[in-house]
């Protein structure tokens, strides 16, 4: 799977899809995209802010209206990347025919000081690994095609 592929699968295909299998490129790919799209968007509000400023002197709660606009687009964009993000990682743990359910828990496990740490690289790790040879419970394999549509 390519990057724009990828892009186009987990932002117009399956969105919230969290049923089937996504294969390491699709989830990569993804994580790449993202990652790339959130430095541009925070370099865009550095230069706003530099531009604009960050504090308006005539405003009561201090701030201006360019920091407030940056603000609520991230948030917008936060949203929109968000429910995408934990779709194609539950596909991908389908992929090693695990539950979804294991995201939750490393997503829960990741706010614990020390635990966290060793909880992101183990994930790190199990997303980079082949997924299973074959169909598995959650649908076929998707690098031999296939439509994976079973939700577990």
């Amino acid at each position: 799977m390519t990057f724009t592929e990828s892009i186009n699968t987990c932002l117009r295909q399956k969105y919230v899809t969290f049923s089937g299998r996504a294969q390491r490129s699709e989830y990569w790919w993804f994580f790449l995209a993202t990652f790339l799209f959130y430095i541009a968007f925070a370099m865009l509000a550095g230069l706003v802010f530099a531009v604009v400023g960050v504090s308006d002197p005539n405003a009561s709660n201090g701030m201006s209206a360019g920091m407030i606009i940056m603000v609520i687009l991230g948030l917008i964009l936060f949203v929109a990347l968000f429910l995408p993000g934990i779709s194609v990682g539950v596909r991908r743990l389908h992929d090693r025919n695990m539950s979804g359910w294991w995201y939750l828990g490393a997503m829960i496990a990741g706010q614990i000081p020390l635990v966290g740490a060793v909880v992101g690289i183990a994930f790190l790790v199990l997303m980079a690994l082949k997924g299973t040879d074959g169909p598995n419970r959650f649908g076929p394999d998707p690098l031999k095609g296939g439509d994976a549509e079973i939700f577990a």
